[in-house]
């Protein structure tokens, strides 16, 4: 039976088109508006160690984070931003800093003007820039100090510190509804209401709306998704997406590309941050290939060369090509900064480390560069396929150095060398 007699038709899903959203400029990197959807991350170091967190920030930067928030919430870290930022351009490193603020960002803004020029962006949490009657005037500081230094704000809500007053205001209303609307609903409806009218309220006070980004940020899947659908359809403000507390492992990866995933191939967000909770002493720049590994996934975007390998069954009773795969893809996450500073078009580059005769040669020739490696019971020898020809048969111990010598080969043959300024 075809696909035409079961009624389907023989199309591709891509993407819908993206959501048009006002752009805003980060230190020279544009969000929203037809820019692609730009990845951040955020440091866990205590910024008031200037060396540390720097460390972390080109850390994730050369990873493929492309803005980088960093925690200003005491007097120590907001005088050490300055420090962060020389010691980053010590080290060849331009990434846009973002400055996050929770409750005493009025003041730490207005004591340290410093750090307010260092920073990129801000990030402020109208939940909790002040209660009652300071929140207003709180709020206005921030946004005054903005439109001083011209920076762009992120406002995030976050369902953790839901503004209160706001919340109860809600409630009120949908109690008054002759059908009332279940508990979800309303609170998402205060997050959603608590972003824009913040928004709203900054660009009442001076900020111009290209120099806004909102979030609203909550830790079920599909509380985000019909959140942002409303407010891509509500608002023109860059979105920033992300699931909020996301977790450890695979649950953190799985929830967070579960929601993103959804919401981008819809055409929402501009920027993008998987929140993983790390291991301990685990890789900060985790969150960024995840993140990285979703777009490019979806086709959105291409950072680094991407390894397909099979997953093993009892062909391959030998663990020989899933190590082959890791050291390949760790291999190439090593050498794509350089790469990326030297050759066009590399991060486009597919590559393919097959564990048997079923499915590796096949698999192989449809990528790059493709390694068959021998199943049980075959011969053991490994052709390798290079733009689905195949080329050579690798054998023996130097079976993986041989194959990385290939793919170095390779790049520096097929992608141009970038050309360096005089």
């Amino acid at each position: 039976m075809t696909d035409h007699a079961l009624g389907i038709a023989p199309t591709l899903a891509t993407p819908g088109a993206r959501r048009r959203s006002l752009p805003v400029t980060v230190g020279g990197l544009t969000i929203g508006g037809d820019a692609p959807v730009v990845v951040q991350s955020m440091t866990n170091t205590d910024t008031a160690d200037a060396i540390a967190t720097a460390v972390q920030v080109a850390a994730l930067a050369r990873a493929g984070s492309e803005l980088v928030r960093i925690t200003v919430n005491t007097r120590e870290a907001a005088a050490a931003v300055p420090a962060v930022r020389e010691q980053l351009a010590r080290m060849g490193m331009e990434v846009p800093l973002v400055g996050d603020f929770h409750f005493n960002g009025h003041k730490l803004l207005r004591e340290f003007p410093d750090c307010a020029e260092t920073l990129a962006k801000l990030r402020i949490n109208p939940g909790n820039v002040g209660r009652g009657a300071k929140r207003d005037h709180q709020f206005a500081e921030i946004i005054d100090i903005a439109c001083r230094y011209d920076k762009p704000v992120r406002i995030g809500v976050n369902w953790g510190s839901l503004d209160q007053a706001l919340l109860a205001h809600v409630m009120d209303e949908n109690a008054a509804r002759p059908t009332p609307w279940e508990t979800g609903a309303v609170m998402r409806e205060a997050l959603v209401r608590s972003a824009i009218d913040s928004a709203e309220q900054a660009v009442a006070w001076g900020l111009p709306r290209d120099r806004i980004v909102l979030s609203c940020k909550v830790s079920a899947v599909q509380d985000l998704v019909a959140i942002y659908r409303e407010l891509g359809r509500r608002c023109d403000f860059a979105l920033h997406l992300g699931l909020t507390e996301a977790g450890m492992g695979s649950k953190g990866i799985v929830a967070s590309t579960a929601a993103l995933a959804i919401l981008l191939q819809e055409g929402i967000g501009d920027t993008l941050r998987v929140s993983l909770t790390p291991e301990p002493d685990g890789d900060r720049r985790q969150e960024v290939f995840v993140a990285q590994e979703i777009l490019q996934t979806m086709g959105l975007r291409a950072f680094t060369p991407m390894v397909t390998a099979c997953p093993g069954c009892g062909r391959t009773s030998s663990s020989y090509f899933q190590q082959l795969a890791k050291d390949i893809q760790d291999f190439v996450r090593a050498r794509m900064p350089q790469w990326r500073l030297d050759h066009d078009g590399v991060e486009s580059l597919t590559l393919a480390v097959m564990g048997c005769v079923v499915n590796g040669p096949g698999e192989s020739r449809h990528a790059n560069i493709g390694i068959s490696l021998p199943g049980t019971g075959e011969v053991p020898v490994a052709p390798v396929y290079v733009d689905g020809e195949k080329t050579v048969t690798l054998k023996g111990d130097g079976l993986a150095d041989e194959f990385r010598d290939i793919i170095e080969q390779y790049v520096a043959r097929k992608y141009p060398r970038k050309r360096r300024s005089p």
